[in-house]
């Protein structure tokens, strides 16, 4: 009997190691790839088979709990499997916008979190799983970050400092100095949106905002067409701006603008609790249990759904012309796209962008004058030196989106953005250079289905 339980504990072993090298080896090879923007991703289907993978590991750990623990199995362990999970979870919402996956996310990190599976004893000596605990702290706090949940922020600021400050003190020869500017930036991040946080939120609310069309003001710009918005495309650049990993402050805020406002009995849950300091942590027991698809409560079925964001980190030009030209090739006829540039018209860009305590984003058409714009954006590309295409590719016309010293490879001007008006746009320019792209008859000349409107306002938010 002995010896036949034996075997019975070294086949749930072995076929819990090789569930974990399968589920390792699928996850290698979508771990660094980037989001495919479109409606046709070629990567979806590497992530379902990851996804697979990772969810019959964590239901073979589920049910072999009791055995795995007697072989050996460590919190840790389950910790990582989980937070794995979260990872693939927030990475789809990110390529899809749908909020059940950020929520899904949510719910496995808070598990790992609250049942400490990366505390306990001979954790603290292990420097490889110390690494995956600060890894797990950075990617719970951006899940955080753009839920708005404050309370959990802070919560786990505090964790991640701890931490870090003890494995400082205990792997004094190892150097933590990206785990110091991933603190410093998720720190300058949350003091930069703090003011944010004792508002309204963002995101469209229905508890709060009339409908659109119960506005006056956006009636008289009703077409006879109705225009569907499902695409949006974000990018900014700044020199030492705000941000987070790869999500910067002007991204985050329109991130959430076009968003609507969660709902459901997942913003009802119990505050956020102390984990280490006024409770006590029961690490007796290895519980591998979550509760799966609890989005089903967090989610309204009568909100329409949000539309697919392209959220772009500091692309170069063709990169970012490439990738609009991706999405322009898949938007239907009847839908409009999105495009948000937030960047300088100076290459200098001596001032701090979004230093200030408030975190204010400007939007301005204030003229420069002619003698600074000339020096700014000096370096026009001689094949656009016609008459007509002249004003679109002048001097001062263009956006910085990259430091200075390529030239005009880092320059967008107005006329980049010509080619996609054969589709719906709706443009908007947060730059102090942004007159330069007001939309007139340089924009359509002479073609008679051409209809553009031109907004020219400086709001502080």
């Amino acid at each position: 009997m002995k010896a036949s339980k034996s075997n019975d504990d070294d086949g749930v072993s072995s076929t819990f190691k090789a569930l974990v090298q399968t589920a390792d080896r699928k996850f290698a090879r979508v771990r660094d790839v980037p989001p495919a923007h479109g409606r046709a991703s070629p990567t979806s289907h590497y992530f379902h088979k990851v996804f697979k993978a990772h969810m019959r590991l964590w239901k073979f750990q589920q049910e072999n709990r009791a055995r795995l623990v007697e072989a050996g199995l460590q919190r840790w362990e389950i910790g990582e499997i989980a937070s794995r999970i979260g990872q693939l979870y927030f990475a789809q919402y990110m390529r899809t916008s749908e909020m059940r996956f950020l929520f899904e996310a949510y719910i496995f990190y808070e598990a790992i979190l609250s049942r400490g599976y990366f505390k306990g004893s001979g954790v603290g000596k292990d420097l490889g799983v110390r690494y995956k605990e600060l890894r797990f702290y950075a990617r719970f706090l951006m899940v955080a970050v753009i839920l708005s949940r404050a309370d959990m922020v802070a919560a786990l600021m505090e964790a991640f400092k701890a931490a870090l400050d003890d494995c400082k003190a205990t792997f004094k020869e190892t150097n933590f100095r990206e785990w110091k500017l991933v603190y410093h930036e998720i720190s300058r991040f949350t003091k930069a949106d703090t003011v944010s946080l004792n508002v309204r939120p963002l995101r469209y609310s229905p508890m709060i905002d009339s409908h659109p069309d119960s506005a006056q003001s956006v009636a008289r710009f009703h077409a006879k067409k109705i225009l569907k918005f499902q695409d949006a495309l974000l990018t900014s650049y700044h020199r030492n701006e705000v941000k987070f990993s790869e999500l910067t402050m002007d991204t985050f805020r329109m991130l959430q603008c076009l968003e609507w406002e969660p709902s459901g009995s997942f913003h009802q849950k119990r505050p956020v609790k102390p984990y280490e300091n006024g409770s006590k942590n029961d690490y007796s027991v290895t519980s591998g249990f979550i509760e799966m698809n609890l989005a089903m409560d967090t989610t309204d079925s009568s909100l329409p759904p949000n539309p697919k964001k392209a959220v772009l980190y500091r692309p170069s030009v063709t990169h970012l012309l490439a990738t609009m030209a991706t999405i322009c090739e898949e938007l239907p006829a009847d839908n409009v796209m999105l495009i948000y540039l937030s960047a300088s018209g100076k290459d200098n860009q001596s001032n701090l962008h979004q230093t200030d305590s408030s975190g204010g984003s400007r939007v301005s058409s204030k003229k420069a004058s002619s003698e600074s714009s000339h020096e700014e954006c000096s370096s026009m590309p001689e094949a656009h030196l016609g008459e007509k295409s002249n004003s679109l590719y002048r001097d001062g016309s263009c956006l910085w989106l990259g430091p200075k010293g390529n030239g005009s490879y880092n320059k967008l001007y107005p006329g980049d953005l010509i080619p996609f008006t054969r589709k719906p746009l709706f443009i908007i320019i947060d730059s102090d250079n942004s007159h330069a792209f007001k939309a007139g008859i340089t924009w359509c000349g002479e073609r008679r289905d051409s209809w553009t409107t031109a907004f020219s306002i400086e709001v502080n938010v």
